[in-house]
């Protein structure tokens, strides 16, 4: 029986530091598929691109998922990539969640999986979000090293393996390295900043022992001459990764091989194709993928490629609980994921905006087994928790 698209409608809900971004999209056969998807601080385009690019699914059939993803990626050419790719894939991420509750079927058994049963995740933006956004989360701020401490501990405490941090420089209170004290953005590693990041090592590794595993990501902070000097410095602690984004293949290729510092890159490039210097260039060691920002086919694809260059994977996800299961079904579709990636803090309504939490023990989820993606949104709470701004 044909299946026909009825409306696409998009969600902007308040997020810790940016709205979270929803996508809906509805068929005469009264099934719904539900996506997360794109940058949230873009919700007012977000909303437009996939208002402009639903006009030409309207009517059709919304099971022919790849076909649809190609004509949307072709049809745009014009507006090809950026914030153009993150609208397309929160309509393509609905499309395949509608294509697996037809068959009653998780999305990754379209896909040949499961691959696995559990999938292992680390604590993002540990100490950041305690840093940056004690007040949203009504938490103490963090004034001294003491204090570092006492939040990095929970890592641990709640039986995570392996977090991720910032640069945080010192204060009363302190502050994340992106909201100043940087000077003006030439993105120049200055002494203050490199001493600011080894104290916040030597305090976190004495703290939480050599078994830890670490990751700082330093965004986009510096030029490649700050990364190289930063990742020598901190080869003492025995990070499991420096992340940065640098679009310049050959340039993180010049980082990598300056450090024994792994490093992991990749998050900000949208498509095989974008990746493919940074593969042919062996520049990096692990490669950083979100699913949401562009969707399941090309974010596979990279998947893919990386496993042809012997890399694996670690899927960037810190959004809401609905991007927890997209990522998850990505696991569980490929071979090569080195570890994810979990937000555990964030504002206390993200539970109430699924019907299915994500099932966390000790730092390891669940795959999930329900139709779809798992688990469905709950439209009364996105609307009640409406971005404001």
């Amino acid at each position: 029986m044909v299946m026909k698209i009825t409306s696409v409608e998009t969600f902007a809900v308040e997020g810790l530091n940016q709205p979270l971004m929803f996508c809906a999209i509805k068929t005469d056969q009264g099934i719904v598929g539900y996506s997360e998807f794109g940058e949230g601080r873009l919700a007012h385009g977000m909303k437009g691109l996939v208002r402009d690019l639903s006009n030409q699914l309207l009517g059709e059939d919304p099971r022919a998922v790849e076909a649809h993803y190609i004509q949307m990626v072709r049809s745009t050419r014009m507006a090809y990539g950026g914030a153009t790719w993150q609208a397309i894939a929160g309509i393509e991420l609905a499309l395949w969640d509608i294509k697996a509750k037809a068959l009653e079927i998780p999305v990754y058994e379209l896909l040949g999986g499961p691959t696995r049963s559990h999938q292992r995740v680390y604590w993002s933006h540990m100490l950041t979000y305690q840093v940056r956004s004690y007040k949203q989360l009504g938490t103490k701020p963090v004034r001294s090293y003491d204090d570092i401490r006492k939040v990095v501990a929970q890592a641990s405490e709640m039986g995570y393996d392996t977090f991720k941090t910032n640069i945080q420089l010192p204060g009363n209170p302190f502050i994340n390295l992106a909201q100043g004290r940087s000077g003006p953005h030439d993105q120049t590693l200055t002494s203050e900043i490199l001493n600011a990041a080894v104290k916040q090592m030597e305090v976190i590794r004495d703290e939480v022992g050599p078994d830890m595993g670490i990751c700082l990501d330093v965004n986009e902070h510096f030029k490649s001459d700050g990364h190289i000097r930063l990742a020598q410095a901190l080869e003492p602690f025995n990070l499991t990764w420096m992340e940065l984004d640098n679009l310049d293949a050959p340039s993180v290729r010049m980082v990598k091989d300056a450090t024994t510092t792994p490093i992991c890159t990749g998050e900000q490039r949208l498509g095989p194709t974008s990746y493919r210097d940074l593969f042919e260039l062996r520049a990096m060691d692990i490669c950083k993928v979100d699913v949401q920002w562009q969707g399941l086919i090309p974010a596979r694809r990279v998947a893919n490629m990386a496993e042809v260059y012997d890399i694996n994977i670690a899927p960037h996800n810190f959004n809401g609980h609905l991007s927890t299961f997209q990522t998850m079904n990505l696991c569980a579709s490929v071979t090569n994921i080195k570890i994810s990636e979990s937000d555990p803090v964030q504002v206390p309504w993200r539970d109430e905006l699924v019907t299915n939490l994500p099932v966390i023990d000790r730092g390891i989820v669940s795959i999930p087994q329900g139709p779809g993606w798992g688990t469905d949104l709950n439209e009364k709470a996105l609307k009640q928790y409406a971005a404001k701004n």
